[in-house]
């Protein structure tokens, strides 16, 4: 009974927009958990029970409200099933992690990394650095730049249809971005792979966000820019998009108008439903807190910051 009140559960997600891919794996592993001790319905103390065999905290309070969403929904039919405590676990403390902001040096070098992977000669290393490459030039995120295939390339730029919000937008390139596309492409036609994608491996088709990853926290150990395996934190794929919003809006007019303008297409470009989630990308450097110190005293002077 769990398989199938979780089956219409998903479907319902999936057809509001949602990917629900995380969140039914968690799911498909808990109702496979109680269905094997034959729970027909949810309760509070058997979900407790599978969150607790996550390995970390952080993890477990995750179980518990992904499980807590479905058992909701699920009791809107049928009053038998539980709801477990949102606060089982405590309340939840979410702490942003500092992002990493690379230079341009940083960046060049981790191209430079991906340019020298084996098999030489292939199409391997060349894709490599022109991921990474778009990545540092586009702040699109690692998902839309795997999901890219050859028709997304136009003369105004890239389509990213794959987007987090089901919106698709324009890309428009810096003709050295675009210089570094179109010779990535002259390679990738001669391939004549089967599959579409524009990115792809000596398989022939697009790599999966594992093995890219794989890919990256070697280039990076390689060029120093993270520990040896097991040591936490350093640079993720995903502070290339940080260090794009914040490279950007250093090399914007300091005025209050040009800024605000600048943030509204910014917010466009990165693909955001709404601008206050660009904040989110923002981290202070030492160019924005001076430009921040000259707009202060400019203010402080009796001018217009």
């Amino acid at each position: 009974m769990l398989s199938q009140d979780l089956a219409r559960y998903a479907h319902l997600q999936r057809s509001l927009g949602f990917k629900f891919r995380v969140q039914y794996t968690l799911l498909k592993n808990f109702v496979a958990f109680a269905e094997a001790i034959d729970d027909r319905h949810i309760h509070a103390h058997r979900v407790i029970e599978w969150a607790t065999c996550a390995p970390s905290p952080q993890q477990r309070r995750n179980r518990l409200l992904t499980v807590r969403r479905f058992a909701i929904a699920m009791r809107a039919e049928d009053l038998r099933h539980q709801i477990p405590a949102d606060d089982a676990f405590g309340r939840g403390f979410f702490e942003r992690r500092i992002p990493y902001i690379y230079t341009a040096d940083e960046i060049a070098a981790l191209m430079g990394a991906a340019a020298q992977l084996k098999p030489a000669g292939s199409i391997r290393p060349l894709m490599y650095e022109t991921l990474f490459g778009l990545l540092a030039a586009t702040g699109m995120r690692i998902s839309e730049a795997l999901a890219l295939r050859l028709e997304d390339v136009k003369v105004d730029g890239l389509v990213i249809q794959q987007t987090k919000f089901q919106k698709s937008r324009l890309l428009p390139l810096h003709d050295t971005t675009r210089h570094a596309v179109d010779a990535y492409l002259s390679i990738r036609q001669r391939l004549g792979a089967l599959d579409d994608a524009l990115l792809i491996s000596i398989a022939g088709k697009a790599p999966s966000y594992n093995t890219v990853t794989a890919v990256f926290l070697q280039l990076a150990r390689s060029i120093g820019l993270r520990g040896e395996p097991g040591q936490r934190g350093g640079p993720r794929i995903h502070d290339l998009r940080h260090t794009f919003a914040v490279r950007s809006l250093e090399q914007c007019r300091h005025d209050r108008d040009a800024v605000s303008r600048h943030i509204t297409a910014l917010s466009t470009y990165l693909g955001h439903a709404h601008v206050t989630d660009t904040y989110w990308y923002l981290q202070a450097t030492p160019t924005l807190l001076g430009q921040i110190a000259e707009a202060g005293e400019a203010l402080h002077q009796g001018g217009v910051a």
